[in-house]
């Protein structure tokens, strides 16, 4: 029975905030506010209970992990990852603790512990925002992520030094966890595709991750995070990353309806999450400076400070463990904060083209390696999105005998034989320094139709009059993409039926063997 009411109950609320233009996680953190004000009144428990909670943790280990799938491991040593978060950390806790003390006369260990669990900001949010937008492996992605993975670390670590725990002497035997990867990489090459494939993530995920970094005493979510950083560079990373979509997201519903069902709130809970909801800008502010400050610009670090702009559910951890008295207050402020972060982060890109002129005036002239201008030399075709599509049309141009250049988002794409470039296509300001005098036509293949129309408009802006062809999974997206100014439209997957007609056409036209 309790199984049956939630799970309707958070249908319904995420489709009304479906509705209401919110991410369904708003909706789904509202049933579990209902659920706990209204659960007992029909049988049910007030609280997540023992099911709920550990679903919530499957989930979170599930989601780290595929974020480990995603990541370079050397993006967490790059200055502006490890600057922006100890400094960061260091300001707002300075500032919430100051205000802490003076304002709620806590003690100072209090003080530091809550104002630690406020400035860390939300994985799960950030990951699902950035992953739904195709832009873990964008710039501002990458860095947003490596932030946050250095903020869960701190979060372990505080957790760790107030619990008392203390890892057992078998926790060195973690360094030998990399000695591992040509097993796993025979075990995904064993798995092939499917059900196998699903079944091996989640036993790396929870098991060997989980439940083995738990049982020398460190964090499960530690060790699901590693296991994924262990295969993030197989071939079929990505294929593993997709596969666990929808496992991950069905439990991790369950996190979400159990921050709501933390438990209700009082007047002084209430009082407390609205005025740090006030506050919620300067953090995004705070990260926007601080990456400015290291050279990323303004696109970047307002797409990347809004990505952080969320306390953090790991706060929420923290108050479970250490700060019991807080957790219906820090539980509101997280919920309203994704509330308000959310929306904001849906329109991140629309809002930045509003306030352009404004945030380039705080612009660094020196850039980041990874935002100089890109010359094309003399290629005569451009590729955009370098994933099976684009890879599959560069090399039909080259047999071609024609000159192609790839550019993708994406610098693990970055290929010198191939001739591919990093660049972020959805980066208004990367169409302005590409030399594009050279180019006849331009193959859209990325698979976001947002970032097909982009492109589209910002070549037609800079006057190039050459053809656009783009391909689409879906028809509806032909008219949008005509009215912005692509030429002509291709649908992928009737191309893929042209294609093995024609070879059963070539078959048929050959005499047996």
């Amino acid at each position: 029975m309790f199984e049956v009411v939630i799970l309707s109950v958070a249908f319904i609320f995420g489709i009304a905030a479906r509705q209401l233009s919110l991410p369904p996680l708003v909706g789904f953190l509202s049933a579990g506010f209902a659920l706990n004000a209204f659960g007992p009144s029909i049988g049910l428990p007030s609280d997540a209970g023992p099911m709920l909670e550990h679903l919530a943790h499957l989930g979170v280990l599930l989601l780290l992990f595929t974020i480990g799938l995603k990541l370079n491991i050397r993006s967490l040593a790059e200055p502006v990852v490890l600057g922006s978060s100890f400094i960061h950390l260091a300001i707002t806790c300075l500032l919430f603790t100051s205000g802490f003390v003076i304002f709620l006369s806590l003690p100072l260990d209090k003080a530091i512990l809550l104002a630690t669990a406020l400035s860390f900001s939300s994985t799960v949010l950030a990951a699902k925002v950035l992953e739904s937008k195709r832009e873990l492996r964008a710039l501002h992605g990458r860095i947003a992520i490596g932030i946050l993975i250095i903020q869960d670390l701190v979060a372990l670590a505080v957790l760790s030094i107030y619990s008392g725990n203390s890892p057992s002497p078998w926790a060195v035997l973690v360094f030998l966890v990399p000695l591992l990867r040509p097993v796993l990489y025979w075990l995904m090459n064993a798995a092939q595709h499917d059900e196998l494939l699903v079944l091996l993530g989640a036993v790396l995920a929870i098991a060997v991750g989980g439940m083995g970094f738990e049982a020398v005493g460190l964090s499960s979510e530690v060790g699901a995070l590693v296991m994924g950083l262990l295969l993030a560079k197989h071939p079929r990373a990505q294929e593993l990353s997709k596969a666990l979509w929808g496992l991950k997201e069905v439990l991790l519903i369950s996190f979400f309806l159990q921050i709501g069902m933390a438990g209700l709130p009082d007047q002084d809970a209430l009082l407390f999450a609205v005025i740090l909801a006030v506050l919620l800008p300067l953090k995004g502010i705070l990260f926007f400076a601080l990456l400015i400050a290291f050279r990323i610009r303004a696109r970047n670090a307002f797409l990347g400070g809004l990505s952080l702009t969320a306390y953090s559910e790991f706060g929420l951890i923290v108050a479970a463990s250490i700060l019991q008295e807080w957790l219906v207050p820090l539980a509101i402020t997280v919920a309203l904060s994704f509330v308000i972060a959310a929306p904001l982060n849906r329109i991140a890109h629309q809002l930045f083209d509003r306030w352009e002129k404004h945030l380039l005036c705080f612009e660094r002239y020196a850039r980041h390696p990874d935002e100089q201008p890109v010359d094309l030399g003399n290629a005569t075709i451009l590729v955009l999105g370098m994933g099976r599509t684009g890879n599959a049309a560069y090399d039909f141009f080259t047999d071609k005998g024609l000159s192609a250049v790839g550019i993708d988002s994406d610098p693990n794409k970055i290929n010198t034989q191939r001739h591919v470039f990093y660049g972020d296509i959805e980066d208004v300001g990367f169409w302005h320094h590409l030399h594009i005098t050279q180019i006849t036509a331009v193959t859209l293949a990325t698979p976001e139709l947002e970032s097909k129309l982009i492109a589209t408009r910002e070549l037609r802006k800079a006057g190039f009059t050459g053809h656009i062809i783009a391909g689409i999974h879906f028809q509806d997206e032909a008219e949008p993409l005509h009215t912005a100014g692509v030429d002509q439209t291709y649908l992928l997957m009737t191309g893929a039926g042209i294609g093995i007609a024609e070879k059963t056409w070539e078959c048929l036209q050959s005499p047996p063997l």
